[in-house]
């Protein structure tokens, strides 16, 4: 499922800001995306995460920017920028023609610039503070879309409870019809009117297409599937598996279609049931 929410906080070295957004993906991929400094919040805001979330690709940005009190506050590193120039006198002798370094470089260089070190603990729990109201904020809009798919689900299953229910008054028509083309063909086949032969090889054609099981058990798949909705939760995987089910049924029910209606209410079904299967796979 898609989402998105982001939230900021303002603290006494910068300003934090936090930013939680995902697509759709059968299963749950938390990718972090984090500011060095903040780096030792990332396990916990992983597991907080993958506390409220089932599926999906859920991508975290944290950033941390420093306030101009902070910039004011930096100074530069004597030793830092001692051990600078003696690597900058060594490597001129290595390479004579190699320019010389510019401020610009010496102020970037790692360990120049001297600052008060964060409070890591401070700091994480700042994060995760922040990380728990925007990861509220992502889940809420995550449920409002999940609503919408459920009733686009909903409607899909009042459709196919109507292609099922067209179905069981077509049978008896559709067999006697069958049967009695069938019976035709086999008379002229054996050369003879061998009813007990013929009964046999129909009695055989009946059971391969009663498809009375198939509408139960369709039927019954239909409730779980509603059943499952209207409980909630993270019903996502459930309802894939559901969808995978009554693609089965579906299968059998116009592989034994006897009647061209029949058949058509059976490729309508299964065409009713794709869209759902596409449908649950972005449900969590």
């Amino acid at each position: 499922m898609t989402g998105y929410a982001a939230g900021s906080a303002d603290l006494a070295r910068g300003r934090l800001a936090i930013e939680i957004r995902s697509v759709n993906s059968r299963y749950l991929d938390i990718q972090c995306r984090i500011a060095e400094e903040l780096r030792g919040a990332e396990p916990s805001l992983r597991e907080l995460v993958a506390a409220r979330v089932r599926r999906g690709k859920v991508d975290c940005r944290v950033s941390f920017g420093a306030n101009e009190a902070a910039a004011t506050a930096a100074s530069l590193n004597p030793a830092a920028l001692e051990n600078l120039r003696r690597l900058a006198q060594e490597a001129e002798r290595q390479f004579p023609g190699a320019g010389a370094l510019r401020i610009h470089d010496v102020l970037r260089w790692p360990g120049v610039i001297a600052e008060s070190p964060l409070d890591d603990d401070a700091l994480r729990a700042s994060v995760l503070r922040l990380a728990q109201q925007v990861l509220e904020e992502f889940c809420a809009a995550r449920a409002r879309e999940g609503a919408r798919l459920g009733e686009s689900v909903a409607a899909r299953l009042t459709e196919m409870r109507r292609r099922v229910a067209e179905v069981a008054p077509l049978l008896p028509e559709a067999l006697a019809a069958y049967q009695a083309k069938l019976a035709e063909r086999l008379r002229e086949a054996l050369g003879s009117a061998d009813d007990e032969r013929v009964r046999a090889e129909l009695a055989v054609f009946a059971m391969k297409a009663d498809v009375a099981e198939e509408l139960t058990r369709l039927a019954a798949h239909l409730d779980e599937v509603e059943r499952t909705l209207a409980g909630g939760g993270a019903v996502g995987k459930r309802l894939d598996f559901l969808a995978q089910e009554l693609n089965r049924e579906a299968n059998t029910l116009a592989s034994k279609a006897a009647g061209a209606k029949i058949a058509e209410c059976a490729l309508e079904l299964k065409l009713l049931i794709e869209q759902t299967r596409e449908q649950v796979q972005n449900i969590e």
